[in-house]
């Protein structure tokens, strides 16, 4: 048996498929267990989960970031672009903003309120029913556009450099065999799968990171390193024949190459909007924390919730080190001759990665964490599609049906989802590379969302009309330059006629000084508006903003170590882009 092979051998597939199975009978046998515990279904325990353990949360938090748009896009940007793309991924401290004040924020309006279920709830009693169904509207073509059609592209692209299945083989494939998944296993399956996939995904990656890193560096992991980063300097050269580098996460010369991708802070800023939209209010990161409590006291839910945020703050850290730097290592292994590796396409570097330095029979068990983790973070998505829509449109519209026929609405809007999200993969194919188009798309849809979420909580004098206003003008703004992104190879192409010639600056303003410009200029609508249009309520400001009453029931809830696990995982972030500033 060879196995040092660079393919696929026959023990591989063995235990690919063993290993399936038993993860398969794993989560089955978790989502039994849990079911005869609750005694009978129920539409927000399908869809939420209830009090898992804090290393639990944590997990799904992770896996349900992670999918094929890291083991393709963010691979494949590190083997073309080196880190730039790492601020969004260097954003464990942005978590930690989930669990010290939203996590709280959300349990204590449970209180309040009743139950707060979903984002979209928040937004419809701090300003207006319209305004909740506004945001699950536009949550839902988020979906489409940057979850399903992406997770759909890359997950087929991965198993293709992997496993050699054609393209749309593995592309259909997975969402098959997710759909399978999320109609059977509901939010328990997510949390059973992600606490199995989790390990085996991170050790996985790092160990293709440290024997990519051996091979590059003839055996030494720390000569492996320097060729790495010597490599990376001799990239990205302007036209001044000078090598910028792709070795550092900011790029404040405008006659680098990469400056029009990440123009100097901007970057950083442009990257900060994105995260706190996803990591702080957006339904499929929020959902793993939401509906935790089974019946304990509010600081002991608060405190398990948080815990989990800050076990995800030291896991958003590794994806960098898990995808990224391969990639790059990529890169170096295919220009040294005498590697034997190649790397036709960047978007390959990570699959061409475990084929090329794991021994045979460890990618078979690599790779079922690999596909656990593709089918984690597409159910995730798969359930927060059921959850929004179930929730915010067909429950209030159809009071009073059943548990199951609530579940079965939930599972044909998962289904609406995903075929719109194939209808639009040709479309995203031509917006440009992977990772970027995303980044692209979210930066399109986040300031709105930021805008209403920030003002509704630390101001008081927003008024409901202002909210909802002010997220409808901020999604069409963003889906017109969508419109032109398309129309114009994202502001590459050169655009005659009067129409095109009066709208320069709005077509062709770099994307991440597009999102900062935009989100300040929602905010300033949204404060204008609240000028004109009627106060927010006494039940809504009480209720819903940042009161003395949160900050109390905040202080009873955490303890030195949660302060020191915190401030650690913000060390290690500092640390990263001291490195490579």
């Amino acid at each position: 048996m060879n196995w040092t092979s660079h393919e696929f051998i026959w023990l591989d597939w063995v235990i690919i498929v063993v290993g399936i199975l038993a993860v398969a009978w794993a989560v089955w046998r978790s989502i039994e267990k849990h079911n005869r515990s609750m005694q009978g279904a129920n539409s927000q325990d399908y869809l939420f989960g209830k009090g898992e353990p804090w290393y639990i949360i944590g997990a799904a938090i992770f896996a349900a970031n992670i999918g094929s748009e890291h083991l393709v896009g963010l691979a494949g940007t590190g083997a073309k672009s080196g880190v730039g793309m790492a601020h969004w991924e260097m954003q464990g401290w942005m978590i930690l903003i989930l669990g010290w004040l939203f996590v709280p924020f959300y349990q204590l309006m449970n209180n309040k309120l009743g139950k707060i279920i979903t984002m979209p709830d928040f937004l419809k009693n701090r300003y207006t029913p319209a305004t909740g169904s506004w945001l699950s509207i536009i949550t839902l073509v988020a979906y489409v556009l940057t979850k399903v059609s992406v997770t759909a592209f890359t997950g087929g692209i991965f198993m293709e450099s992997l496993l050699g299945l054609p393209f749309w083989y593995g592309a259909i494939g997975l969402i098959v065999l997710t759909g399978l998944f999320t109609i059977f296993g509901g939010m328990k399956g997510v949390m059973t799968l992600s606490a199995i996939q989790t390990p085996i995904l991170i050790f996985g990656s790092f160990l293709v990171l440290f024997l990519g890193l051996s091979a590059l560096g003839h055996g030494n992991f720390a000569e492996g390193w320097s060729a790495m980063i010597d490599y990376a300097h001799t990239l990205n050269k302007g036209k001044d024949g000078i090598a910028y580098g792709t070795n550092h996460m900011f790029h404040f010369e405008t006659g680098d190459p990469m400056y029009d991708d990440y123009p100097g802070f901007w970057v950083f800023i442009g990257a900060t909007i994105i995260g706190f939209w996803y990591w702080a209010t957006d339904q499929h990161i929020v959902q793993r924390v939401l509906g935790q409590s089974k019946g304990e006291a509010n600081d002991i839910v608060m405190k398990r919730a948080r815990r989990g945020t800050i076990a995800a703050g030291y896991f958003k850290i590794l994806p960098v080190f898990m995808f990224l730097i391969p990639g790059m290592i990529a890169a170096a292994l295919a220009a040294r001759p005498d590697s034997g590796f190649t790397l036709e396409n960047p978007d390959t570097a990570f699959g061409s990665m475990v084929k090329f330095v794991l021994p045979a029979g460890v990618k078979g068990i690599v790779t079922i964490g690999f596909i656990s983790a593709l089918v984690a973070s597409l159910a995730a998505f798969f359930n927060s599609c059921a959850t929004l829509y179930t929730e915010d449109f067909y429950k209030p519209m159809f009071k009073g049906k059943t548990e199951a026929r609530y579940v079965l609405v939930g599972r044909i809007a998962t289904v609406v989802v995903v075929i719109l999200g194939i209808i639009w993969i040709p479309v995203m194919m031509s917006l440009g590379s992977l990772y970027s188009y995303l980044q692209g798309i979210q930066s399109l849809l986040a300031p709105a969302m930021v805008a209403v979420f920030v003002l509704g909580i630390f101001s008081k004098r927003i008024t409901p009309k202002a909210g909802e206003l002010g997220l409808i003008v901020g999604f069409f703004i963003g889906m017109a330059r969508l419109l032109t992104n398309i129309f114009t190879n994202t502001g590459k192409n050169v655009m005659t006629g009067g129409f095109w010639e009066s709208t320069h600056w709005f077509w062709h303003t770099n994307w991440l000084i597009f999102e900062i410009w935009l989100l300040v200029f929602i905010m300033l609508f949204m404060v204008v508006v609240s000028f004109f249009t009627p106060k927010p309520t006494a039940r809504q400001i009480d209720a819903i903003t940042f009161t003395g009453d949160y900050k109390t029931e905040i202080w009873k809830s955490w303890n030195k170590w949660d302060v020191i696990a915190s401030l650690g995982v913000v060390l290690l972030c500092s640390l990263f882009y001291i490195y490579f500033w």
